[in-house]
């Protein structure tokens, strides 16, 4: 089995090797580069199978990057960003990005992350016995598990594989109220918990595309999906 490809992006020239070092002793395959322009043109040549941004790159900025890659793929983004800037890590997952890990990050929470990330992403991207093969069906919006497709009126929405797994888990229960930590486990695989921000950008991020009012905030538990 070919090796997982990671297109790192990562102006510090300290942090590129040393992080693209440890990477490659767990096994992946890295593509480094130290600017934004380089890393997109490096993301159209090498199509890895994930990306690894980091906010404050020269050139072309990290969530700007996030943003073009998205525009062209649905391919896991995972945002690196300083501990103190809060607001780009809310920019970077606002531009479609699924995760993001803070500086200074410890070599063995970064991999998990981007194993948690494939998995949810390959899990999306397969067929899920688990998943009910029955077309699901909340006023304008139909979801078809199987297929891994959702329309609204018809129309088929662009979904990334973690809105489509966040859509899901409200979807198996419709009408029930869904905590951020358990959402962070299910859909996020944080068995260990996590920054709830992530949840809350995502399902900003969904609502904009399935309707502001399908996704009820329930204020101090959590979310549920208006049946």
């Amino acid at each position: 089995m070919a090796a997982t490809h990671v297109l790192f992006v990562e102006d510090d020239d300290v942090i590129r090797e040393a992080t693209t070092l440890a990477l490659e002793r767990d096994g992946f395959q890295v593509t480094a580069a130290p600017d934004g322009l380089t890393g997109l043109e490096a993301f159209r040549t090498k199509q890895p199978d994930l990306a690894l941004l980091d906010v404050m790159v020269p050139g072309l900025d990290g969530v700007s990057l996030c943003r073009r890659i998205r525009d062209e793929s649905t391919v896991p983004v995972i945002m690196v960003s300083a501990r103190a800037d809060a607001i780009d890590v809310v920019l970077g997952l606002e531009a479609g990005a699924d995760d993001y890990v803070t500086k200074p990050f410890d070599g063995a929470v970064l991999v998990a992350r981007i194993r948690a990330v494939l998995r949810r992403f390959r899990a999306a991207a397969a067929d899920d016995p688990a998943d009910e093969a029955a077309l699901l069906a909340f006023g304008d919006i139909a979801i078809d598990p199987e297929g891994m497709e959702v329309t609204r009126d018809g129309a088929r929405l662009a979904l990334t594989p973690t809105e489509m797994r966040l859509l899901l888990e409200f979807a198996g229960a419709p009408g029930t109220v869904l905590s951020r930590d358990r959402l962070l486990e299910r859909v996020w695989d944080y068995e260990w918990g996590g920054d709830t921000r992530v949840v809350d950008v995502h399902v900003q991020r969904l609502r904009t595309k399935i309707g502001q009012d399908r996704i009820e905030t329930v204020r101090g538990f959590g979310y549920k999906l208006r049946a």
